[in-house]
């Protein structure tokens, strides 16, 4: 079974796919050779997700799940029980990665109360791991200082060329928690990009690969997700993509703070 330090540096995400959308792409990318998938209670396609995972024929072990609370779930003593409902659709007794998905929106809930509730479902052993998804440095220093020290392995955030993220992620990294990026082709808008295509037609790959292989030489996870087997293969032989250094400088160099996510149930950005 993988330790966390060996959760595959990338996994197949499955936000905004249909029940048969989800049921067949991940088929697909376990058939292709992914190891690792992620869902949320809030993509209401967890049942799809088991489906697959159960249908795929693989062990459970050999597959990295991870899956993240609403915050619709914060209230007072509704995190357990709705995490036991994701496992029960999930097919399984555990997941590798439970994260929340947003800090309380506007605030209600207070943070020391659902900080508490996941402590209790990780005490459980109902994941193996717990993090946080879209905390910004204040937050996450909360949530540590909650916690205590390497409790919290993870904290998922857009992440792409044109939003490179780089002060929650570098605290992040002086904190020892690693970072997923999703959204990491910023949702198709790397196609075409030129900085990108020309590092693209250097190594006979594609734009999508490119960003997928720099998200990953910089040192974090990567989630894109994709409908068609064309495009779930591609992105997995972004793995196989080594750019030189000079190359990921130039990348390096598209970081616009083009932000994709952001909205009313979102806190105040870093940047």
């Amino acid at each position: 079974m993988y330790t966390f330090h060996q959760m595959p540096a990338l996994g197949y995400g499955t936000w905004n796919r249909t029940a048969e959308e989800t049921y067949n792409g991940v088929i697909t990318a376990l058939e292709v050779g992914y190891r690792h998938i992620d869902t949320a209670q809030n993509y209401e396609n967890e049942v799809d997700v088991g489906k697959a995972l159960t249908d795929s024929g693989l062990k459970r072990q050999d597959i990295f799940l991870t899956t993240k609370v609403k915050p619709e779930n914060y209230g007072s003593g509704v995190i357990l029980p709705s995490v036991r409902e994701s496992l029960e659709k999930l097919q399984t007794e555990q997941v590798d990665l439970l994260l929340l998905h947003y800090p309380s929106i506007n605030n209600e809930y207070p943070m020391e109360d659902y900080v508490a509730q996941l402590a209790e479902v990780y005490a459980l052993g109902l994941c193996r791991h717990i993090g946080v998804s879209n905390f910004t440095i204040p937050l996450i220093d909360q949530a540590i200082g909650l916690l205590g020290d390497g409790i919290l392995v993870n904290n998922q955030v857009e992440l792409h060329p044109f939003m490179q993220n780089r002060p929650i992620a570098g605290h992040c990294k002086s904190l020892g928690v690693s970072i997923t990026a999703y959204s990491p082709i910023a949702r198709g808008g790397v196609v075409g990009e030129p900085v990108l295509n020309t590092i693209a037609q250097r190594h006979e790959a594609t734009e999508s690969q490119v960003s997928l292989a720099f998200l990953m030489a910089e040192g974090y996870t990567v989630i894109p997700a994709a409908r068609s087997r064309e495009r779930i293969e591609e992105n997995f032989l972004s793995s196989n993509l080594s750019l030189s250094i000079e190359e990921i400088e130039k990348i390096r160099t598209l970081d616009a703070g083009k932000r994709l996510v952001d909205g009313p149930w979102c806190p105040k950005w870093d940047v």
